[in-house]
């Protein structure tokens, strides 16, 4: 397996000579980080998964502790309030709830500026500070987790440096402006263990599958701003990683034709130019990209049940 080189820094190797925490793995259980308005966490629900949501915005909190009231009732979700954070020893952490879209919301300067480059107002606010680590040690490990909290996405990848299992599949929000900060993704995720990729637009609305494919019943529609499927659910074939990074590359040639910064989007006539070529192919441009992971422990388990005979 290639690893992208880098420099290791000095608590990346403190990191690997601690023993790893052998925390267990449950396969009923799905981790949603970026919990919003529950566009993902209904569809994990509808499939019977277990839930620990994650969400820093307290009116989104307020809003789905009375959607989801039956399934916080019977257990089946579990509501984290509070931003994620690396900072230790926080007990709160600054929040920038963004006014006009508040999918935009953040505990990262950065994109706190981008919103408001955007055209978009943020409202600074004091929320609970959240340990990423603890929460993996207190509810378990999932089966799949996705990560999407607008650039703050790492913490959860270095946290799970700690433990031995790891997400059979997981996906995070990938970045869309600087192209050495998604190496350092992979980098990440190769070290965590994953090999399989998937870089998936994530423009999901309206959208539809089978909530039990193998009866081919009951449809889903997937909401605004909702992730979409995950694992072998997603479209597409999975790629090692120098393929999936030249997908990339080619990805990140439209986010800075069209993309957060263009020269197009600074003016009205760029802004209408993108808007017509959105309406002839039929989809956002450049839109954004998750990026999905297969772990490859997988791979192992799959390659040692072939490898057992079968007695007849």
């Amino acid at each position: 397996m290639l690893l992208y080189p880098s420099t290791i820094n000095k608590g990346r190797k403190e990191n690997t000579m601690k023993q790893k925490k052998t925390t267990a793995k449950h396969q009923d259980l799905v981790y949603d980080v970026g919990l919003h308005k529950g566009q993902d966490t209904d569809y994990y629900l509808k499939k019977g998964y277990r839930v620990i949501a994650f969400e820093a915005n307290p009116e989104n909190v307020e809003f789905c502790q009375k959607e989801f009231a039956g399934a916080i009732e019977t257990g089946q979700l579990t509501i984290v309030e509070g931003a994620i954070t690396s900072k230790e020893n926080s007990e709160t952490v600054k929040f920038y709830r963004n006014l006009d879209h508040s999918l935009w919301g953040s505990t990262s300067e950065d994109w706190a500026y981008r919103n408001e480059v955007m055209g978009t107002t943020n409202e600074v606010i004091e929320v609970k500070a959240t340990n990423f680590a603890e929460c993996l040690e207190k509810y378990g490990i999932p089966f799949y987790l996705k990560a999407d909290i607008v650039g703050s996405e790492m913490i959860c990848l270095r946290a799970m440096l700690e433990f031995e299992n790891k997400p059979d599949y997981l996906s995070i929000r990938s970045e869309k402006v600087i192209f050495k900060h998604l190496l350092e993704e992979f980098r990440l995720l190769q070290e965590l263990g994953y090999d399989k990729f998937k870089a998936i637009q994530q423009d999901v609305t309206d959208w539809q599958i089978s909530l039990n494919p193998e009866n081919g019943n009951s449809i889903y529609t997937f909401q605004e701003g909702a992730s979409g499927p995950f694992g072998e659910e997603t479209d597409g074939k999975w790629k090692n990683y120098e393929d999936v990074i030249k997908e990339y590359r080619r990805i990140f040639v439209l986010y800075w034709l069209f993309g957060d910064y263009s020269y197009l989007l600074q003016t009205q006539k760029g802004k209408h130019f993108i808007a017509q070529l959105e309406r002839v192919v039929r989809r956002p441009l450049p839109g954004w990209y998750d990026t999905h992971a297969k772990h490859s422990s997988l791979v192992s388990l799959i390659s040692t049940f072939l490898s057992i005979p079968v007695l007849l």
